[in-house]
């Protein structure tokens, strides 16, 4: 029996079995989502963010906090290099997979579940990463406005506030999009195949999304996953981006190019902002 699981646009979780339906709890990575993350990733020690990161926790200080750390990419990275960090994310099962692989480093992580627009937490840090473009991800305006709000407040004296940002789309592109990538999965061997589709939305500049997760023995497909938001990524401009930090009451808003500590500029497909009280 194939095993499909389908989570709906609000990132409901849907599990189909023999025509039952049952109802769990919301957000959004799950599953083999989550279970593929790493493996779908592969080797990440060379991404040009993990330098630009460890410089900017050298120029404005530690304690650290990672939002959105997901498996903890960068958050035990930096942890075993000795940086006072700690993690916040939605999913429980991206964080049972960070604590997993924090012990088999012998690495304590103090991580917590949380969203980021309603993140309490026991201290304050001089700096706050908010990478992989994850505010993207808040698409209600008042959301993002209070999460700023918040992480600001969770602020040091001189701390800054640090967060990527990815073109979504550009004018004169295809809207629509659609690339598949597979790995073979090291337990068993078999192969996990990820397939993305997407589609922008110029006049909400939100993207929505489409996702197929499947477990492949013997050239069959034996387990699928498919997870759909509606809408999945908001699209800013820099202009937007840096409006949106200012609105939040950070006074000092600097945008750089790519991971670079140069000036953005409208070419780049990645952009930094970095916010200080």
């Amino acid at each position: 029996m194939k095993f499909r699981r389908q989570v709906s646009q609000k990132g409901w979780d849907s599990v189909c079995v023999r025509g039952r339906l049952r109802r769990v709890v919301e957000y959004e990575y799950r599953g083999l989502m989550a279970e593929a993350w790493d493996l779908l990733r592969g080797d990440t020690s060379t991404w040009t963010d993990r330098a630009y990161y460890l410089e900017v926790i050298r120029n404005h200080g530690q304690p650290v906090l990672d939002v959105g750390c997901g498996t903890g990419r960068l958050l035990l990275d930096f942890l075993g290099l000795g940086i006072d960090i700690d993690g916040i994310d939605n999913s429980p099962e991206m964080l049972a997979l960070c604590h997993a692989k924090a012990a088999a480093a012998g690495l304590e992580a103090a991580i917590f579940q949380q969203e980021m627009q309603a993140v309490s937490l026991p201290r304050k840090y001089k700096t706050i990463l908010i990478p992989s473009s994850s505010l993207q991800l808040v698409i209600a305006a008042a959301a993002r406005d209070e999460a700023l709000r918040r992480l600001r407040s969770y602020l040091l004296p001189g701390g800054a506030v640090v967060a990527s940002f990815m073109t979504v789309w550009r004018e004169g592109t295809p809207l629509e999009s659609e690339r598949a990538r597979s790995v073979v999965r090291p337990r068993d061997g078999a192969t996990i195949r990820r397939i993305q589709r997407s589609r922008f939305n110029p006049e909400t500049e939100c993207e929505d999304t489409e996702d197929i997760y499947q477990v492949i023995r013997d050239a069959k497909v034996v387990e699928e996953e498919v997870h759909r938001r509606a809408p999945a990524t908001r699209e800013y401009s820099q202009e937007q981006a840096r409006a949106a930090f200012a609105s939040a009451g950070f006074g000092d808003v600097v945008l750089t190019s790519e991971f670079t500590q140069g000036p953005a500029t409208p070419a780049d497909f990645v952009f930094v902002v970095t916010a200080s009280r």
